[in-house]
């Protein structure tokens, strides 16, 4: 009889524990109950390293998530929507910006504010938007000597 109370002990110990973690991970991923956030969107001529669920940073703290991506198909450039906690308020007047962690790190979806009075209502569109740079592409400019018309041999 003992060893069943054990077994059901150590059972529920690791339910709980499993429980805990899922609980845990949800809060760090960023999942909670919708309502306590609003929508803003925003077109990028490239959107490299960034998908659904990639941070939203202001000031390096993150506010938000993208939740949408799609390319539209008659500008050829990349829709975005960013989720952002409603407990933020934006100046209208802000950029939205693709960034790099660094050379090894992931890229992040960044926005710098503006100095309007004014502030985004959930839906509105930025219209100031810079897209991710390629690392590659900024390697090749300064082998082949910047673009300048240089010799590279």
């Amino acid at each position: 009889m003992a060893e069943n109370t054990t077994e059901v002990l150590v059972g529920g110990v690791v339910l709980a524990a499993a429980v805990a973690f899922g609980i845990y991970a949800a809060q760090a991923a960023g999942l909670r109950s919708g309502g306590d956030s609003y929508p803003l969107h925003a077109s990028f001529r490239s959107l490299e390293g960034v998908s659904v669920g990639t941070d939203v940073r202001l000031a390096g703290v993150k506010v938000g998530t993208v939740s949408g991506v799609a390319l539209n198909p008659e500008t050829f450039r990349a829709d975005t929507t960013v989720d952002v906690a409603k407990t933020i308020e934006i100046p209208d007047d802000s950029a939205i910006v693709i960034s790099s962690e660094g050379l090894l790190g992931g890229n992040f979806v960044e926005i710098v504010p503006g100095g309007s009075p004014f502030f985004f209502e959930p839906g509105d569109q930025f219209t100031d938007t810079q897209g991710a740079v390629s690392l590659i592409s900024l390697l090749l400019k300064f082998v082949g000597g910047g673009g300048d018309g240089a010799a590279t041999e």
